[in-house]
Order: structure tokens, then C-alpha cells, then sequence
């Protein structure tokens, strides 16, 4: 993706650029946002309002401005794009790297788009060509199709000597990737031990033939995966032939990784195409009103449910004080479990194989804490209302619903992925539901029992 530049923006260069551009220095804003790495300005430009986002935005030097189109969210992206013409974008976008390039010619206009594939070398357009031909989210849609790699058949010295020849080598160099004749993954070449070896070594003698490539339809996720677990800083990539097609380096995937975490957060809040969060208001709105308008069906449920208890609140004024009580703790119990089960479903942890442990689990989580918190909130109600028959309801209530948050936490993710809904969306809500559901049923039902029977 964007190659790393030695300055770093810190944060006395942000706030030194907030403040120029509070007091309209202009001239200083541009020395700043030129002076720091694209993926920076990406990230100050985000924070700003329109007005002033399209302001900064000027600011940026020509050959800057494709490295921070690169690094932009969508939706703020395409409204830089709207602001500029052909010519302008034609030059931002001509000098990308074949996969930064893949990334941002799909949302350019179809002239630029068109201008920038003619300019193009035949080899070039192939190559960008096949990275498009796979989804955006795979290994294939990740890679960087200009590979350099090694024959097996050759020498320590030939390879050095080609690499003298050649003059540059892509970023970041990670170690090489060994091929047959006709193009097939033989393995990695260390760049260690390319760099200390007799250079009369053959390649195939210091070749690691069980490093293992990647499938170019392998998920963005999966990849992801694999990177952290073997502590890679580049890998190939294969078609199904085992033919090898590109690399992806650890920048694209400490991309995947951010998004993922981003969208995980969004996606919680029933935000997930909100990326923009300086985005028009009534957009924004539009987007919010669904899942608030899902909220208040659940609540209105949960409503009609202690409708059915009227006469017991109208007799136990304290059991409408407490209420609240119950069901908010189950939904802290039931989040917490709900919170790791989509963390463990993204990272791979959870599957079919281990679902009957994770609620055992659970079950005896929720069990523990609901005697140690049954017992506490017992004893407070009791020196709060002086009365034991209702202290007994809460801890009963409570006990009962801080295990079915706990076990909703499991199963509800569950349920919703063999739905094809996303548990980030959507789980949430449906807690709420179910934690608010038992926690007032089961309270007034105690209550009932209890107090007024």
C-alpha cells in the first residue's frame, strides 16, 4: 500500500495544524500538511468539517495527493474526487503503486479511469487488470502483483548481480520468493541468508520450501490471520495452479487490520457505512433512524411485557424504583460475553467445534456472579427498604437474569451468523431484548409471588 516516509507526524504537529488553521495561517498549514506522510493528512483531513476539510485539501502539493486519496475512508474520498477535475486527478493517481492504484481507480471517474489505463504499459495493464478480477476483500484483491523473484536454478551471485542490474527493489523487501520454470511457488528465499552466503551457493540449496504461499481467493480476514500468527513482513500469493502472482506486505495488512477494527466499533453502534463523521446531517440521520426505530420496538415490547404487572407496581411502589436494577445488570453480563463472542467469531476463535464448551462456560460465569451479586444487592435493598421478602425478589431476579445475559451473549451471535445478519449489527439490539424481557418478567414475577400473594 503507501510506502512509509522517515518524518512522522506527532501530535504537537497536529495541534500546531489545528491551531494555524483556527487563525487562517494558511501558509503554515501548508508547510505542515506537506511535511508529514500522506496516510497523516489522511487522518487530519478526516477530523474536519467540509468546509474546512476542502480548504486543507488545496493545500496539498500534486504529488502528495494520490498517497492520501489512497489512505482516505471511502465516503470522504469520493467527495475530494467530485471537487477535482480530470486533468488534476490523472496526475494525483498516475505515479500509484499497481495495488494502491487498484484500490482507488474503481471509485475515479470513468474518463480518469479510462486516461490512466491508456497511459499504462501493456504488462502494467495486465497486472492491474488481474488484481481487479478479485474481490477487494481477498488475498488477490490485497497483493501487489509486481513481485520480484528468484529462479531455483541460478546462484547467490547471479541474483545479487541481477539485483545490481535492476537498480530498486518494491517496499518493503521482506524476503524473496523462489519459482520454477514456469512460474510455480517453490518456496522463500531469506534475504539473511541471500545477503551472507558463499555466492556460489546455489538458490535451491538455501531455499525454505515449506514456507507456505497463500490462495488468492483466501479471505482479507484469514490473511490477516496468517500474518500475525507466523510474524511475516511479506508473503506470495498463488492461484490455484500454485502459480506464483503477487505479494501483500504488512502495510496492506495492518490496513485490513484497522478497517476490521474499525468497522467492528461502527458496526456495534448500528454504524457501519457511517465513515465520514463529518458526513451530511441528513444523511447521518437517515442512517441512524433504522436502528433507532428497531430500539424502540424492542423497548415498546419490553414495555408491554410489565403491562401485565400493573397491579403489582401499583401495590409495591419499590419495585418500580428497583426494576431498573435487574435488567441493566443483565445487560452488562450478557455484553461482556457478547463483546468476546464477535471478537472470537473475527479472529477465528469461535466455530461449531467449541460452542457447547463457550456456554458451559458461560452458564458457570453467570452462575458465580449472580450468588456473589444476588447476595450484595440483597443486603442493600434490605437496609435501604427493611423489608427481606423483597430483597429475596432482587437477589432471585437478578440470579435468574445475569445466566440468561450470560448465555444470550453465546447463543444470540451464534443464531444470527447462520441467519446471514452480522452479530455487530444486530446483536446488540437483541440482547437488549432478551436481557430487558427477563429481567422485568422475572422481577415483577418474583414480586408477584412474593409480596403480594
Amino acid at each position: 500500500m503507501v510506502e512509509s516516509v522517515p518524518n512522522e507526524a506527532t501530535e504537537k504537529d497536529i495541534s500546531a495544524l489545528n491551531d494555524a488553521l483556527n487563525d487562517e495561517r494558511m501558509q503554515a498549514v501548508s508547510r505542515i500538511i506537506n511535511g508529514i506522510p500522506g496516510a497523516e493528512v489522511a487522518l487530519f483531513l478526516e477530523s474536519l468539517p467540509v468546509e474546512k476539510r476542502q480548504a486543507v485539501w488545496e493545500l496539498v502539493e500534486d504529488n502528495a495527493q494520490g498517497e492520501v486519496l489512497v489512505s482516505l475512508h471511502d465516503e470522504v474520498r469520493d467527495n475530494l474526487i467530485e471537487s477535482m477535475d480530470t486533468e488534476r486527478l490523472v496526475e494525483a493517481t498516475r505515479d500509484l503503486d499497481l495495488d494502491d492504484m487498484a484500490d482507488i481507480i474503481v471509485d475515479l471517474p470513468e474518463e480518469v479511469s479510462n486516461q490512466l489505463i491508456l497511459s499504462m504499459d501493456k504488462s502494467s495493464r495486465e497486472l492491474l487488470n488481474r488484481v481487479l478480477s478479485y474481490d477487494e476483500d481477498s488475498a488477490g484483491g490485497l497483493m501487489n502483483p509486481d513481485v520480484v523473484t528468484v529462479r531455483t536454478d541460478v546462484t547467490v551471485e547471479v541474483v545479487k548481480r541481477y539485483f545490481q542490474f535492476r537498480g530498486d527493489l518494491p517496499t518493503p523487501v521482506g524476503d524473496l520468493f523462489a519459482v520454477g520454470r514456469k512460474g510455480h511457488y517453490k518456496g522463500r528465499v531469506p534475504l539473511a541468508a541471500l545477503l551472507t552466503c558463499d555466492p556460489k551457493t546455489p538458490i535451491k540449496d538455501i531455499i525454505d520450501e515449506d514456507a507456505p504461499a497463500i490462495l488468492d481467493k483466501t479471505p482479507a480476514s484469514e490473511v490477516a490471520q496468517d500474518f500475525e500468527h507466523n510474524d511475516w513482513i511479506s508473503a506470495p500469493v498463488v492461484d490455484e495452479k500454485n502459480i506464483l502472482i503477487g505479494r501483500i506486505t504488512i502495510d496492506d495488512v495492518v490496513d485490513v487490520m484497522r478497517e476490521e477494527a474499525e468497522r467492528s466499533v461502527m458496526r456495534m453502534a448500528g454504524l457501519n457505512e457511517e465513515s465520514d463523521m463529518f458526513a451530511p446531517i441528513m444523511v447521518s440521520s437517515k442512517r441512524r433512524a433504522i436502528w433507532l426505530g428497531i430500539n424502540l420496538l424492542t423497548v415498546l415490547l419490553a414495555a408491554y411485557a410489565i403491562g401485565f404487572f400493573e397491579a403489582t407496581l401499583q401495590q409495591v411502589t419499590a419495585l418500580a424504583i428497583l426494576m431498573p436494577v435487574v435488567a441493566s445488570m443483565g445487560g452488562i453480563a450478557g455484553s461482556q460475553t457478547l463483546t468476546l463472542m464477535i471478537r472470537g467469531m473475527a479472529t477465528g476463535q469461535v466455530g461449531s467445534g467449541n460452542i457447547r464448551d463457550l456456554l458451559s462456560r458461560e452458564f458457570m460465569i453467570g452462575v458465580i456472579n449472580s450468588l456473589v451479586w444476588a447476595m450484595v444487592l440483597a443486603g442493600l435493598t434490605a437496609l435501604w427498604f427493611k423489608n427481606w421478602d423483597l430483597s429475596l425478589v432482587m437477589a432471585m431476579a437478578l440470579g435468574v437474569n445475569l445466566v440468561a445475559g450470560a448465555l444470550a451473549g453465546v447463543v444470540i451471535p451464534v443464531i444470527l451468523r447462520r441467519m446471514s445478519i452480522d452479530p455487530a449489527i444486530a446483536g446488540g439490539v437483541v440482547l437488549t431484548t432478551v436481557t430487558d424481557l427477563v429481567g422485568y418478567v422475572s422481577f415483577l414475577a418474583f414480586g408477584t409471588w412474593l409480596l403480594l400473594s
